[in-house]
Parts: structure tokens; C-alpha cells; sequence
């Protein structure tokens, strides 16, 4: 049964974040951890379709349970960003995997020095001794350099599910994929926006016995690639686009020469259907950087409007705040601090 003790228009301090799928076997204990970790914060955990009795665990755990029936973390987060309000999210797995112990050492820097995401860190711990799949190891490196390097960005693990946000950036961060991708979007969105980010190393623990990890190391991988690339060209156009405006211009120059140097030599053009191939590779270069710079020119329009929709977040958290402050002052309660 879905728990809701928790009133409309509330604003946490604090509020952790844990989705869940067949989670029983550790989520009582990754809840219990966290309370225990975060005494003033919100326990939220939102069951995406268990059959195993995880919503029940975590409610008699004391968390506040919720459902989304959407399958697919991308859509239990982008349902948890949409109904909890909070100055500060801390999302975690459900899998036991990421100590408690960090909890307040990575909420800080969004409560304290308005960091807009804290990125726990794993591997430059633990997680390449703990994690016993060669083949995710590997992928995290790979994911970590192809966003350094497409973004020029630093951050350090990219794939980590133990992260905090802002309320600016989770109530302006558009949600678009559906599983496991949505790591990388984040991190992708938070360097594109020009938000604060910050990397906090963690330890880490392989899954206990018995619990199996829902990601799919190759399928998953591919799709987290493909994000990749999707956002570099949806972030990036001009880049993206003008790679492949250069790859056809000298396709289109060095098919042109051999032809040209002909004509020159004998004044005739022995090779027309080269030429005509020569002519439509260099419209089509052509086309590709003229969409860039139009696609350009719609992110730096896109990147404007994100400003204005930060001023408004900013406007209604202030309301949400005050409105706090209110109760309390109502309730002789006093906020809790990091």
C-alpha cells in the first residue's frame, strides 16, 4: 500500500531518494542505514513493480513508499523529481552498494556552497577491486572518457548512482531516457547548463549474495553509448554536424583531384560519374554544416530560456521556503542543519 504521511507543498531539508526494483533483500537495511546517516531528512523509496515484498520492507523501515508503474529508473526518477520538493536530493541505489556513511559528506556541498550536483565517486576507490564484472569496469572507464573528453569536463564517474542535486537542477533537468542511461544524462546536462558540480570520492561494495544487479552489461552498455552520442549531437550540433561536414569535403576534394588534374592535363573529363558523385558529397558537406550552425544558433536560443526557467526554480523555492519557515514557527519546530 502506498504510504503518504507527507503533506502537499512540503519542502525537505533533505530527501533521499532510493529507487527500487526486487530490491527485499537489502532496501530495510539501506533505509535503516540512511535514517540513521540523515536523522533530519526524508526517506522516499519508490517501488517500480517489485514482486518480492521490496514496498513492504521499506515501509515497515519507515520509509515514505511510493509507485511508479512505468518500468525503468529514467521513470521513477523523473516521477520523483516531478512530486518531491527538497533542498537538497540525495539519490542512492537500493542494492546495498553504497555505504551510508558518505551520506552527509556528499549532501554538504549542495546545502553549504550551493553545488548544484555532488558526484560520489567510485572509482577512484573501491569499485574496481568490489565490483567483480571485468566487463562493467571497463565500460565505466569508457563512458567517464568519452564525456570528458566530447563535454571537456572532469568528472570522475560518470555511471554512479549515489549523487546529490539541487532544487534548481532537479526541478530544470528534462528527463528524456527511460532506464539506466539516465546517469548520463545528468552529468551531460549538468556540464552543458554550466552547473556546479563537484566529486566526492566514496567507498563501494559489491552486491551481497543473492541480489542480482538489473543492469545488462552489453545491452545497457549500448544504450549508454548511443546516449552518449545522441547528446553530443543534440548538445554539440556544431561539432557534430561540422565533423561530418569535414569527413564529405574531403571525400568530395580527393575524388575531385584525380579528375582535375585529368582535365588540366588532356582538357577533357574522362570520369563523369565521379564528378557528379564529387558534386553531390560537397552539397551534402555543405548541408551538414549549414544545419549546424542553424541547430547551433537554436541550443545558444535553448541555453538563454534555461536561464530564465533557473530565476523562476529560484523564485519558487523561496516561496516553498518561506512557506517552511512558517510551519515550524507554527509548530515551535526547529530545521535541521548539515
Amino acid at each position: 500500500m502506498e504510504q503518504t504521511n507527507t503533506p502537499a507543498n512540503r519542502l525537505d531539508r533533505i530527501a533521499v531518494l532510493i529507487p527500487c526494483y526486487n530490491e527485499a533483500k537489502t532496501v530495510a537495511k539501506v533505509v535503516r542505514d540512511f535514517k540513521a546517516a540523515l536523522p533530519e531528512a526524508t526517506v522516499y523509496v519508490y517501488d517500480n513493480n517489485s514482486t518480492d515484498g521490496t514496498a513492504e520492507l521499506a515501509a515497515e523501515a519507515g520509509a515514505v513508499v511510493r509507485h511508479e508503474y512505468q518500468q525503468g529508473k529514467g521513470n521513477v526518477i523523473r516521477r520523483m523529481f516531478r512530486e518531491i520538493d527538497a533542498e537538497c536530493y540525495l539519490m542512492v541505489d537500493g542494492d546495498d552498494t553504497y555505504p551510508a556513511d558518505y551520506a552527509r559528506q556528499i549532501a554538504a556541498p549542495v546545502l553549504e556552497k550551493k553545488i548544484d550536483m555532488v558526484v560520489g565517486d567510485r572509482l577512484s576507490s573501491t569499485y574496481f577491486t568490489e565490483n567483480k564484472r571485468p566487463f562493467h569496469n571497463f565500460g565505466n572507464s569508457l563512458v567517464r572518457f568519452c564525456i570528458n573528453r566530447f563535454f571537456h569536463s572532469d568528472i570522475k564517474d560518470i555511471m554512479t548512482g549515489y549523487r546529490a542535486f539541487s532544487f534548481h537542477f532537479v526541478k530544470t533537468f528534462p528527463v528524456l531516457s527511460k532506464g539506466f542511461e539516465i546517469e548520463t544524462e545528468m552529468s551531460i546536462h549538468a556540464i552543458d547548463k554550466n552547473m556546479s558540480t563537484e566529486n566526492v570520492v566514496i567507498g563501494y561494495r559489491d552486491r551481497v549474495e543473492g541480489s542480482e544487479s538489473k543492469l545488462n552489461t552489453y545491452s545497457d552498455g549500448f544504450k549508454v553509448l548511443r546516449t552518449i552520442l545522441r547528446m553530443y549531437k543534440n548538445y554539440k550540433p556544431m561539432q557534430f554536424f561540422g565533423l561530418i561536414a569535414l569527413v564529405l569535403f574531403m571525400i568530395s576534394v580527393g575524388f575531385f583531384i584525380p579528375v582535375l588534374m585529368q582535365y588540366v592535363q588532356t582538357g577533357q573529363v574522362a570520369r563523369f560519374p565521379t564528378l557528379i558523385v564529387c558534386g553531390f558529397t560537397m552539397i551534402a558537406a555543405l548541408q551538414a554544416f549549414f544545419s549546424g550552425m542553424i541547430l547551433g544558433c537554436i541550443i545558444q536560443k535553448n541555453r538563454q530560456d534555461f536561464e530564465v526557467n533557473l530565476h523562476r526554480s529560484d523564485e519558487r523555492l523561496k516561496h516553498l521556503q518561506r512557506m517552511q519557515d512558517q510551519i515550524r514557527k507554527g509548530s515551535g519546530e526547529d530545521g535541521g542543519a548539515v
